[in-house]
């Protein structure tokens, strides 16, 4: 959902080995890249960002134009503002693994672009966090995606919690898409905040366009709307682009497994069992921005967004070669179980 340079290990390598000492995400892998699903996909995203900024382009000259008018409906264009935010968010996350250009240098520029200038999200502290997820997803104290944060993720987490951080652990099932809606503004709050530990040159660059970016943006908005309408209309595209990208995210790994500290896992049983599945379909895929197949994902993080779906029927028959797990399910019964995880989470303090 925004911008990331992975390190995480690319598809060309096969970096693990299962309990018989060998590899079981080689053949796999051999499949793939025989299947030719590697390649870059350039022609569809070239048509993908046209579409988009051209999309963007249109719903601010709309803002613009109704502005103009006084008109509180202005408030409408939050909707399509809010999801073309999160496609920009989207193609930085690709670019940032690699899937769009061949060289690095191409990737993180089209990562710059739309993660700092047009969200406000930073490159770098989205790569720091981003990649030790990849790494080690849903593994305690090494994926800072179930670090103790507003929400916890294990009951050891839950009983350390006091005050005000208990109650919301309590109901944090019930609070979770609530909170979503402030996650919009804690994205742009976290990647000015991790400026710090960038080195010169990157909080140049990076700092220069999330400046640039907020300058921009309240600038349009305060010449286009009335000073409480651009207020309102800041706070309800942010509001619904947290909301957006939450959902995206919310259903990939919570109430998964969660390695315990020790466990040997090779790469595709870390990446395929702490990984669900969404169904698709070309609405869950556009909405979804394609990490609903987020097992695929994991075990090709530079494999381009349109050729997932491709690799899925591989992935889904090597798995039950070998006898892995591949979940997969419907998106509301996927945010069920990250529900009921969150819930079962909090039942110690209830």
């Amino acid at each position: 959902m925004a911008t990331v340079l992975s390190t995480v290990d690319p598809p060309e390598k096969a970096p693990d080995s299962g309990s018989s000492g060998t590899s079981e995400f080689t053949p796999l892998l051999c499949a793939v890249r025989e299947a030719g699903l590697l390649r870059r996909r350039r022609g569809h995203y070239v048509m993908s960002i046209a579409v988009n900024l051209l999309a963007l382009a249109a719903v601010w000259a709309a803002v613009v134009l109704v502005g103009g008018t006084g008109s509180w409906w202005v408030l409408a264009l939050t909707v399509p503002a809010a999801v073309l935010s999160a496609r920009s968010g989207f193609v930085g996350h690709d670019a940032g693994h690699q899937q769009i250009a061949a060289g690095r240098r191409t990737n993180r520029v089209i990562a710059l672009f739309h993660g700092n200038l047009l969200l406000g999200m930073g490159a770098g502290w989205w790569a720091d966090k981003h990649n030790r997820h990849h790494a080690n997803p849903n593994h305690v104290g090494k994926d800072p995606d179930v670090e103790v944060g507003a929400l916890v993720w294990t009951r050891a987490q839950a009983v350390e919690r006091r005050g005000f951080a208990r109650f919301l652990t309590r109901h944090q099932a019930r609070l979770f898409f609530p909170m979503l809606l402030l996650e919009g503004l804690a994205l742009k709050v976290a990647s000015f905040q991790d400026l710090r530990r960038l080195d010169r040159k990157g909080r140049l660059i990076e700092g220069s366009l999330l400046v640039a970016h907020l300058a921009g943006y309240a600038a349009l908005l305060l010449i286009a709307l009335p000073l409480p309408q651009a207020i309102a209309f800041a706070a309800l595209h942010h509001a619904l682009f947290g909301l957006h990208l939450g959902c995206a995210f919310a259903p990939n790994h919570k109430g998964m497994e969660m390695p315990e500290e020790g466990a040997r896992w090779g790469h595709l049983r870390r990446q395929v069992l702490t990984s669900r599945n969404v169904r698709g379909n070309p609405v869950v895929d556009f909405f979804l921005g394609g990490l609903n197949y987020q097992i695929e994902h994991h075990l090709f993080p530079s494999l381009p967004r349109p050729n997932l779906p491709l690799a899925r029927p591989l992935v889904r028959a090597h798995c039950a070669r070998i006898g892995v797990r591949y979940t997969e399910t419907g998106l509301f019964d996927s945010y069920a179980q990250a529900l009921g995880h969150m819930h079962a989470v909090g039942a110690p303090l209830r």
